[in-house]
């Protein structure tokens, strides 16, 4: 079977190993995986937490990062030994940048109850276009049990994401609904929009009103008021920040919502100060999409279903998968200060 082949013959059996995985992870059928767990650790041995796993049925008290290593490794040994077991496989992982498990082109992502992971960042237009493989994502209840060891860990709740899945959902909607309106107009304005979604920083204040008024794009009509909306916000929040004592926001900032007022047509000025924010806070940091990634933006699915931020990493936010559509507000994805 080719990695292909592998991932939907994973799918088509995923409850059924999330299952022996939790097994695993109570101390059951262990034996089964200790040879694969002795291959796949350092030295040819079985990995440190894998005795008190085997004798005493629980994990040792580790670290949010090391428990995402554990789950990957034991989910390799139930997949060569039950989910994979009449193909004989002896599967890998890839401990640095790059796809968990290379013999299923795969992602694994562990989060726990505050539904975060961080990754590596690479490019910002893989917040729209997603990643460049599949993912299971393996909810754990290691916040509920860190506390109280020794830590008996199980996966509470499972989803299998596609690669152009694992985007942010939000911005992705508002891409796809004026995707087509702004090619039909002009390609560059399309490019403009995917840009600022791309790098947008929505603890910004600016950047969120824009976000909203790319709402309007396609009924003009709605855009003026959007911007009698945001002079309104602009003038409480001053206020609110003046009492507190802190920085207020510049003027510069609802000048520029109001510029756009004076364009003809008024997606034209929305463009332009979309871009006026790439420039003003990037500088040459924000780039146009590559050939490859604006293929990739004009044709792809934009379907992403969770919610991303960026700084030095990637913040993935799974929260919208397991809990009702919604961001977990443990992990926020940006907010005001």
């Amino acid at each position: 079977m080719n990695s292909e082949q592998l991932r939907r013959e994973f799918q088509s059996k995923l409850d059924p190993t999330i299952d022996r995985l939790n097994q695993v992870l109570r101390g059951r059928r262990i034996g089964e995986i200790e040879q694969v767990m002795a291959r796949i650790g350092r030295g040819g041995r079985v990995p440190h937490w894998f005795a008190d796993l085997r004798n005493k049925h629980t994990l040792p008290n580790l670290d949010g990062k090391t428990i995402g290593s554990v789950i990957e490794m034991l989910l390799l040994g139930v997949l060569e030994t039950f989910t994979f077991a009449p193909l004989k496989l002896r599967l890998r992982i890839n401990p640095a940048r790059g796809t968990d498990l290379p013999d299923l082109d795969l992602g694994v992502k562990s989060p726990s109850t505050n539904y975060c992971t961080s990754e590596p960042f690479l490019s910002a237009y893989e917040r729209l276009m997603g990643s460049k493989h599949d993912a299971v994502i393996l909810l754990t209840d290691y916040q509920e049990q860190k506390d109280n060891p020794p830590l008996k860990l199980q996966i509470i709740k499972w989803r299998y994401l596609k690669k152009s899945e694992i985007a942010d959902e939000a911005l992705c909607k508002i891409a796809l609904r004026n995707r087509e309106y702004l090619l039909r107009q002009n390609e560059v304005w399309a490019q403009k929009m995917f840009r600022f979604l791309a790098f947008i920083n929505q603890s910004d204040w600016r950047a969120k009103q824009l976000l909203g008024i790319m709402e309007a794009l396609t009924t003009p009509d709605r855009i003026p008021p959007l911007i009698t909306r945001a002079a309104a916000d602009f003038a409480l929040r001053n206020k609110k920040l003046s009492v507190k004592g802190r920085t207020i926001l510049p003027d510069s900032d609802l000048e520029a919502l109001q510029q756009i007022l004076k364009s003809h047509p008024l997606q034209l000025g929305v463009i332009d100060a979309l871009d006026n924010w790439v420039h003003e806070n990037l500088q040459e940091a924000g780039r146009m999409p590559g050939s490859d990634e604006w293929n990739i933006l004009k044709e792809g699915p934009l379907n992403g279903k969770i919610g991303m931020s960026f700084a030095l990493q990637w913040r993935f936010n799974f929260g919208r998968i397991f809990n009702g559509g919604q961001d977990s507000e443990s992990c926020p994805i940006e907010e005001f200060k």
